[in-house]
């Protein structure tokens, strides 16, 4: 597909990462003691839980706090009007696990490769940018995971861009909408979005109420990234024995914000549909009924909840 924007390559970016940084994401994320593999390094299977590599390209190669909006302003992509980072939102995010990360990438040299899939222009509204991000061993060449996803910046539409391919829809198993196979509450507490960011995620929107109330969101919301890695940790807990050999693809669409303090409940169905031994899961996440992660699709390894490592 071409358009403006398509194709073009931000230069590769180192990333690194230490035993302690995929403690905290487990933590951050709700991982629990019943899976030590996660949460203890000496752990004989200590992994590194599977969605980790969706952090990297915030935190790079940092272990201190960073000026977000500084950070993203250095990536302008040739043909497309200025975008304001101070005003964008996660649209939707699949990820594809190829490798394991090892637990740390000391000794290792890993970098981020990320090209634009697409910019489309929705008037009014605002702006989608879609765009791929792999991690890749810089010395094999070796891909680890591959993420597809898309930022909508918020009232920067109207610019006279392409609308966009319409887009494929994952919804509940047809007759079953209401009789999932699992439902699981969590609950988010008003600093879960402070422990989360630490993982190097330091946007303003999720801190202080000043960026959100601009926006039109009324305060500080919940990173869209914890709702869906949240959502990850459930169904690999659940569904996979919370074994990360078990999830091959995770992806969602970021429907409505999450506040602090909110209680996420989580419907998760089966499908039966397997190829090759993955099952097609689909989820949502809602909040009081409202749904704020849809389109959400797994393919998974089903092994239930007793196969815990």
């Amino acid at each position: 597909m071409s358009g403006p924007g398509v194709g073009h390559e931000y230069p590769p970016q180192e990333v690194s990462w230490l035993k302690r940084d995929v403690l905290l994401f487990a933590v951050s994320i709700g991982a629990t003691v019943d899976e030590l593999h996660f949460l203890y390094e000496l752990h004989p299977n200590f992994a590194v839980f599977p969605t980790y590599s969706v952090i990297l390209p915030f935190k790079k190669t940092t272990q201190e706090v960073i000026d977000f909006y500084a950070s993203q302003e250095n990536n302008p992509i040739p043909g497309i009007p200025k975008l304001d980072p101070r005003r964008v939102v996660d649209g939707q995010r699949l990820l594809q696990f190829f490798k394991p990360l090892p637990p740390t990438s000391e000794g290792r040299k890993f970098e981020l490769r990320s090209k634009v899939l697409g910019v489309y222009d929705k008037g009014k509204p605002g702006t989608v940018v879609e765009t791929e991000q792999t991690i890749v061993d810089k010395e094999t060449g070796e891909v680890y995971t591959r993420a597809v996803g898309s930022g909508f910046f918020v009232g920067q539409g109207g610019w006279g861009g392409p609308k966009g391919p319409a887009t494929v829809n994952y919804p509940p198993p047809k007759g079953r909408e209401s009789n999932p196979d699992k439902v699981i509450e969590t609950q988010v507490t008003n600093e879960s979005a402070h422990l989360y960011r630490l993982n190097g995620d330091y946007n303003p929107l999720h801190a202080t109420p000043e960026p959100g109330s601009k926006m039109g969101f009324g305060g500080a919301i919940m990173h869209g990234l914890f709702t869906w890695n949240t959502a990850a940790h459930i169904l690999l807990k659940e569904i996979g024995g919370s074994d990360p050999a078990n999830l091959k693809e995770f992806q969602a669409r970021f429907a409505a914000p999450v506040k602090p303090g909110q209680k996420l409940t989580t419907k998760i169905w089966r499908t039966g549909e397997i190829k090759d031994g993955w099952e097609e899961i689909r989820f949502v996440v809602e909040v009081n009924g409202k749904v704020v992660l849809s389109n959400g699709r797994a393919l998974m390894k089903v092994v239930g909840s007793k196969s815990k490592l």
